[in-house]
C-alpha cells in the first residue's frame, strides 16, 4: 500500500508571490516523507468541495510541470482532467511532455467535466453527458494511440486528427486513471480503457465493496481480468498525535489504509487537513513507513 498526495487548495499566507515556494516545499517535504505521487484536482475555479469560487487556484498541468522540476521520485498525476477542457490532442501533447520532462513519471488521470460554473466562466464548450462521454470516450481511445506510438490518422464522432504524431515519445506508457462519480456511465470506460480506478472512500467500506463488485462486473463482461485494474482510493486525511476531533493517529490510519489494502486497493491517495503545518509531514513519513510492508507489492 502506497500513498498519494492531492493537493486541492492554494489559499496559503502570502498571496500570489508565495504560492510558488509554497508549493515547492510541499512537494520536497511530500517526497522525503515517502509520498508515491502528488495529484493536482483539474479545476480553472475552485470547486465547493474545497472552498468559494473566488480562492486562489492554480492550472493543473502546469503545476505538474512545475513539480517535476523540484522532485526526482514522485509520480505525477491530476485527479481528474475534465475530458473536454482541453482538445485531446494538445492534452496528449502536454501529458507527454510531461512524462519527457519528469523521467517517466506522468499519470494521465481524466474523467467526465461536470462543472458547469466554470466551463461558462471561461468560454469552455458546455455538452450534453451523452456527448461528454462520448467525447470521453474519444480522448480515452486517441490517448492508447497516442501512447503507443500510433500515428495513423484517427477519425471519430467528435474527435478527427489527421497526423497525431506526438515527438519525443513518452518515456513509459503514462498509466491512464478513470474517475468520476457517474459510476454507470463511468465504470464500463474504465473496465475498457483505464490502468486504474479511482474510488472515494465516502461512504465506507460496504460502499467500496459494491462498486468494486460493480467494476468487476464491466471487466467480466468484455473479458477483462480484474486484477489487471490498479484500484486507487481518495479521502482526507487528518494526523496527529493525539486523534482528537476529526484527526487520526498514526496507528488508527495504518488500520483504516491495511483495510484498503485487504480489498486490493494499493494506492491511497488523500488530501492533508492542512499540508503547511509543519508536524504534518512527519507524521505521514511515519505512517508510510508503517505501511511499506502491507498489501500488494508496487509497480
Amino acid at each position: 500500500m502506497r500513498i498519494g498526495l492531492l493537493l486541492d487548495r492554494f489559499d496559503w499566507p502570502g498571496g500570489p508571490a508565495a504560492q510558488g515556494p509554497t508549493l515547492r516545499r510541499i512537494a520536497v517535504e511530500a517526497e522525503q516523507a515517502g509520498v508515491a505521487s502528488i495529484w493536482i484536482n483539474d479545476h480553472f475555479l475552485q470547486i465547493p468541495l474545497f472552498g468559494e469560487v473566488t480562492d486562489p487556484i492554480l492550472e493543473s498541468w502546469t503545476v505538474l510541470a512545475h513539480l517535476a522540476a523540484v522532485t526526482r521520485r514522485v509520480e505525477l498525476g491530476t485527479l481528474t482532467t475534465g475530458g473536454h477542457h482541453r482538445h485531446p490532442g494538445p492534452l496528449l501533447k502536454i501529458v507527454t511532455t510531461l512524462d519527457v520532462l519528469s523521467g517517466g513519471r506522468a499519470w494521465l488521470g481524466v474523467g467526465p467535466a461536470w462543472n458547469e460554473r466554470e466551463q461558462l466562466a471561461l468560454g469552455i464548450p458546455t455538452y450534453s453527458w451523452p456527448e461528454r462521454f462520448a467525447r470521453l470516450e474519444e480522448l480515452l481511445q486517441v490517448a492508447h494511440r497516442a501512447f503507443a506510438g500510433d500515428r495513423s490518422p484517427y477519425a471519430g464522432e467528435h474527435l478527427r486528427l489527421a497526423e497525431p504524431v506526438f515527438s519525443p515519445p513518452p518515456l513509459r506508457r503514462p498509466p491512464i486513471l478513470v474517475g468520476g462519480a457517474h459510476e454507470r456511465r463511468v465504470f464500463p470506460l474504465v473496465a475498457r480503457y483505464a490502468d486504474a480506478c479511482n474510488l472515494f472512500e465516502a461512504g465506507g467500506l460496504p460502499m467500496l465493496r459494491l462498486k468494486l463488485d460493480l467494476l468487476r462486473r464491466r471487466c467480466e463482461e468484455i473479458g477483462r481480468d480484474f486484477a489487471t485494474l490498479r484500484r486507487t482510493s481518495f479521502g482526507p486525511l487528518h494526523l496527529t498525535r493525539t486523534g482528537a476531533g476529526d484527526s487520526q493517529t498514526v496507528p488508527a490510519a495504518l488500520e483504516r489504509f491495511a483495510t484498503l489494502a485487504d480489498e486490493g486497493f494499493e494506492l491511497a491517495i488523500v488530501a492533508l487537513a492542512d499540508p503547511l503545518d509543519p508536524a504534518a509531514f512527519d507524521l505521514l513519513a511515519e505512517l508510510v513507513e508503517a505501511l511499506a510492508p502491507v498489501g500488494v507489492a508496487p509497480r
